[in-house]
Order: structure tokens, then C-alpha cells, then sequence
């Protein structure tokens, strides 16, 4: 359920464009006239609306995502607001200047952003991230630590620049379909890989020998 949570701004973002991408004219009318005034000029065109109102729905969706934790008394994780001010400065940007170009540049920040913390934390601090995040659930030797903290950073700095290359070499329908399946699916392989290396590593849970001991008696 938190995945789905976590990624609904994304899912959304690509649910809006395609209806508006499908619905160019529709779409043009509409974002001048609801969000006009917020355009330099004042006029959206059918070619940069689909991307100028996924914009504006990807913004709504995170604003509530921050003040539905809120108001529920949950943690907001620090990724989730550095997204919120990305989302806001950069979509606010392509909005004003109706340009993409600003918002397809939000998740290589947002990658490289949480590949820095991966990387200074244990520089500046002393501290692994993912040691600290699920050093709880796993017991793991320091250097398997270090090496899963590195295949962070070198992930999160690959998926940043293959990102813009998307953005930059294909059309903007071809980058928000990577958005939304590569990037999410990348990030599963990805994890299911870490999964595999890791399975190694752990140790089967306590009693459990002896439980397929009674099963067997």
C-alpha cells in the first residue's frame, strides 16, 4: 500500500497527459482558461498543454500527499519533501514559462539528491542510510553495508542521467512513459536484484529449524 502511495503522484502525472495528449485542443482551452494567469503571455498551446496540466495535477497530488500525512500524524519522510520543493520550483517553472524542459530535469535532481545523501551520510556522519533504515530488520557485515550503500549511489547517478538522456533524445509522450514504467520498474528490478545478492547473507529466522523439526515428528 505505501508503494502505491509513494508512486501515486507519478501515476497521475501519466494519467493526465495522456488524457490531455489525446484531447490537444480540449486541453489548450482549458489550461488557458483555468490557468492563464499563471502562464507568461497568458495563452497555453495544444502542444505544451498536456505536459503544462500533468504538471499542475502532479503539484496537487504531492501538496496532498504532505498534508494528508500531516494531518494523520505521520512522519514525512525528508525524500518526500525535498520532492515537494522540487516538484513545486520546477513544475512552477515549466507552468510559468510553459517549457518542459524544467520539469523533466525534477527526477534526475530527485535521484541525485538521494544518491548525495547515500553518499556523504557515511563521509559526513559516520552513518550508512540504508544501515540506519533497515539495520533493524537485517543483520548484515559492515562491508556487505558499504557495498549495497555504493550500488545506491551508482543506481540513483545512472538513473539521473538516463532520465535526461530519455528526455532529451525522445518525444516528451516517450519520456513519460519512461517515467512511469522504466523508472518504477527499473527501481523493482533493481531492488529484486539486491534482494537476490543479499539472500546469502541472511539468516533464517530463530526457531525455525526447530519448527520444521515438530512438523517432521
Amino acid at each position: 500500500m505505501k508503494i502505491l502511495f509513494d508512486f501515486l503522484p507519478i501515476f497521475l502525472f501519466f494519467g493526465a497527459f495522456k488524457y490531455a495528449e489525446g484531447h490537444k485542443e480540449w486541453a489548450a482551452a482549458f489550461a488557458t482558461g483555468q490557468f492563464g494567469y499563471l502562464v507568461a503571455g497568458g495563452v497555453v498551446g495544444p502542444e505544451e498543454a498536456p505536459v503544462l496540466l500533468a504538471t499542475v495535477v502532479v503539484i496537487v497530488a504531492t501538496l496532498v500527499q504532505v498534508l494528508w500525512l500531516k494531518l494523520r500524524g505521520r512522519k514525512i519522510d525528508t525524500m518526500l519533501w525535498v520532492s515537494l520543493v522540487l516538484v513545486v520550483l520546477l513544475g512552477g517553472a515549466t507552468i510559468y514559462f510553459h517549457s518542459e524542459t524544467f520539469i523533466k530535469w525534477k527526477p534526475s535532481v530527485l535521484y541525485w539528491t538521494m544518491g548525495l545523501s547515500f553518499w556523504l551520510s557515511p563521509l559526513l556522519f559516520g552513518k550508512n542510510l540504508l544501515r540506519v533504515l533497515l539495520g533493524e530488520q537485517m543483520q548484515l557485515p559492515a562491508t556487505v553495508w558499504h557495498r549495497l550503500n555504493f550500488a545506491w549511489v551508482a543506481f540513483f547517478a545512472l538513473m539521473g542521467l538516463l532520465n535526461l538522456w530519455v528526455a532529451y533524445s525522445f518525444s516528451t509522450g516517450t519520456w513519460v512513459n519512461f517515467k512511469l514504467f522504466g523508472g518504477i520498474g527499473l527501481m523493482l528490478l533493481f531492488t529484486l536484484a539486491q534482494g537476490l545478492y543479499l539472500s546469502r547473507y541472511l539468516k533464517d529466522e530463530p526457531g525455525a529449524d526447530a519448527e520444521s523439526s515438530v512438523d517432521s515428528a
